[in-house]
């Protein structure tokens, strides 16, 4: 109950962090960057060096690249149907289909499942989020959008991405049998554990929602189906493939979960690069956020009750 409310208090401290004049206005993009290039690779290295590899794995990893081909037939399916503008469908599809598996979905997944569980989460979010993210993302953005940036620019940016550069490193540490230990790894859980307190403090500081922005009706579908439909779909599809075995049902609950978060902040950015309703996606995120601490409670709750 106490990491539950630590996710709450956090982010309520970033809210009201807001409010004083005296705070840098640019906290969150240092927050960020400190999370970027400190502790996201001190948690790469802190337990995914000692991870056993099995094929179970396989899981974990492809929950973003189905709930994102799934996002992209659906809503280019009601898109085409229903005539929608190209930018909505596009900004749909890229912040519909990927999930906050990284800032918001470590915290949460470490305060509900402990360290196995962030574990299995490393695995949703690196070689599967931002994977997608960086490929798939892209090229949804390049049909549908305007270009502003290179592909070459931002998949560069995207490949030289410090947590990703690190998960690598810890997988060739797995595969040598080297797995972190002694006082490196006492300094990585002391950075480490920095994570949930410092991710969701910047997520408070960034939550800007004026009243006229949420009557977009094609945010709630956005909404909709990043929060209640994908979380439907690996739960239905991992159900089938796992079932009731008892090895894998943390794998199974941390994927249903990670489905559930709200849209990732990057796959805003890159709607926003290309000029996919930039406003929308915003809100997506910005809404999104607040709205799954609910949403994931359901979800939590359902699968409780079901396994």
């Amino acid at each position: 109950m106490t990491n539950i409310s630590l996710i709450a208090v956090s982010i309520l401290i970033g809210i009201l962090l807001q409010k004083l004049k005296d705070f840098p206005a640019d906290a969150p993009r240092t927050l960020n960057a400190y999370l970027i290039y400190v502790v996201l690779p001190a948690v790469s290295l802190l337990h995914i060096s000692k991870i056993d590899i099995t094929l179970a794995l396989l899981l974990p990893i492809s929950v973003a690249w189905i709930t994102f081909t799934f996002t992209w037939i659906f809503f280019g399916y009601l898109g085409k149907k229903f005539n929608w503008k190209r930018n909505t469908i596009g900004c749909l599809i890229i912040c519909g289909g990927l999930s906050n598996t990284g800032f918001v979905g470590y915290p949460v997944i470490e305060a509900i499942f402990g360290a196995e569980g962030l574990k299995i989460a490393i695995l949703v979010d690196q070689p599967g989020s931002f994977i997608v993210v960086s490929s798939l993302a892209i090229v949804v953005a390049s049909i549908y959008g305007a270009e502003k940036m290179r592909k070459r620019d931002i998949s560069k940016k995207m490949l030289l991405f410090p947590p990703f550069l690190f998960f690598l490193f810890a997988i060739i540490l797995n595969l040598l049998n080297m797995p972190v230990s002694g006082m490196a790894e006492s300094i990585l859980q002391s950075l480490a554990g920095t994570l949930t307190p410092i991710a969701l403090i910047a997520v408070g500081m960034q939550l800007k929602i004026r009243t006229n922005d949420i009557k977009d009706h094609y945010l709630w579908y956005g909404l909709a189906h990043k929060l209640f439909l994908a979380p439907l779909l690996i739960y239905l599809i991992y159900g089938m493939i796992i079932g009731n075995n008892p090895a894998e049902q943390l794998i199974y609950k941390v994927s249903v979960m990670e489905a559930a978060m709200a849209p990732m902040i990057t796959s805003s950015i890159i709607a926003s690069s290309y000029n996919l309703r930039p406003k929308m996606a915003s809100l997506l995120v910005g809404l999104g956020i607040p709205i799954s601490l609910f949403t994931l409670a359901f979800w939590y709750y359902v699968l409780k009750f079901t396994l």
